[in-house]
């Protein structure tokens, strides 16, 4: 039974970052292929550049092609299952799939969607983060251009048009297993820092916001790609990311917030916490669940050996999202232990955690 493949909704208004986020990502996919669903009505115009890979301006419905990066496209309107049945039989199926949503309708029914014979056994949600145009939320706007939502809600029939945005917008924070804030650079310090604390008592607990600027966010944070890769753990405690832009004034402090500052990839720290095998796998992830709400954790993912099961436990968790379920038999060769992998913003106490994790 191979792993499942990760699945991230990424959801939040028309001009809050989700195509730049998206663009980023995939620029910095290091050969994954990442499938990616693109649910915008009438928006495909507007993201049509984004796959100019696709050899066509915008993909027509239906179609799923070859990106130059080795990801994968394709546009749904009303055919999400057909869509990822037709991903999931493909010879070579996708690392991880992104869908896009406009904000303007839950994404519920979607990630119920998983549940499907057929899929559930193939994909996981991995989590649905939220973007959010920090500077409209700042100025009680919560999109860019409020015009161009409404615009974009007319054109969708099966919307309901009459609910204002302020509260399309709670939706959207309260569905969040992590909330992206997305052009912290156009705000001062005592803004970002305030609308940052907005935002987490509006959350669910153990959601962590991030922020970003133009929506730059290491692949590892966004999906989790890449963390569990062991070889590669061991040499590393922190995910450095060295993007070089027009302003290279690092700073140690991570709570000296000037706005000139690298913030996109500033310091997102990882490790490992190695456990022994575990009793009963609901007790631990909820356990797992608890340090994660305790210790501002963004992401968790790992394995687990269970006493008596000749089984592997995968443990992933997005925010207070966890998710696990036994993907292999455990080899002859490998320890009966269980290894975690940490990731969240610079700061993470590793000596708490590690002692939390373990009690």
């Amino acid at each position: 039974m191979p792993a499942k493949i990760p699945a991230t909704v990424v959801t939040g208004f028309l001009g809050a970052g989700k195509t730049t986020l998206i663009r980023h990502m995939l620029a910095n996919a290091n050969g994954k292929r990442i499938a990616l669903i693109i649910n915008e009505f009438g928006d495909l115009g507007v993201d049509g550049d984004i796959l100019k890979g696709c050899g066509d301006e915008t993909c027509s419905e239906d179609d799923i092609m070859e990106l130059s990066n080795g990801c994968i496209c394709c546009t749904v309107a009303d055919d999400f299952i057909p869509t990822m049945e037709k991903l999931l039989a493909r010879e070579t199926p996708p690392d991880h799939i992104v869908i896009e949503t406009s904000g303007l309708a839950l994404p519920q029914p979607l990630v119920r969607a998983f549940n499907w014979p057929g899929i559930s056994t193939k994909v996981t949600v991995d989590g649905v983060v939220t973007v959010v145009d920090g500077k409209a939320v700042t100025e009680g706007r919560f999109a860019h251009s409020v015009a161009a939502v409404d615009a974009q809600r007319k054109l969708d029939e099966n919307l309901d048009h009459e609910t204002p945005l302020s509260e399309l917008f709670e939706d959207q924070v309260a569905c969040a297993d992590m909330l992206v804030v997305n052009k912290t650079d156009l705000l001062t310090p005592a803004e970002a820092e305030a609308l940052t604390e907005r935002l987490k008592s509006e959350a669910r607990g153990g959601v962590q916001v991030v922020r970003a600027t133009h929506g730059a966010l290491p692949v590892d944070v966004l999906l989790g790609q890449g963390i569990g890769a062991e070889h590669d753990l061991e040499a590393r405690s922190e995910v450095h990311h060295h993007h070089h832009h027009d302003h290279d004034d690092h700073d140690d402090d991570p709570h000296d917030d000037h706005p000139h500052h690298d913030h996109d990839h500033d310091a997102f720290t990882s490790f490992v916490v190695t456990l022994p095998e575990i009793t009963e796998p609901d007790a631990f992830a909820a356990h797992v669940a608890r340090v994660i709400a305790d210790h501002d954790i963004l992401r968790l993912k790992g394995f687990a050996a269970v006493t008596g099961k000749p089984m592997r436990l995968t443990l992933q968790a997005v925010g207070p999202r966890i998710e696990t379920y036994f993907d292999r038999p455990l080899g002859a060769d490998e320890t009966r232990e269980t290894r975690l992998v940490v990731i969240g913003q610079a700061g993470l106490d590793s000596v708490a955690i590690a002692a939390a994790l373990a009690a």
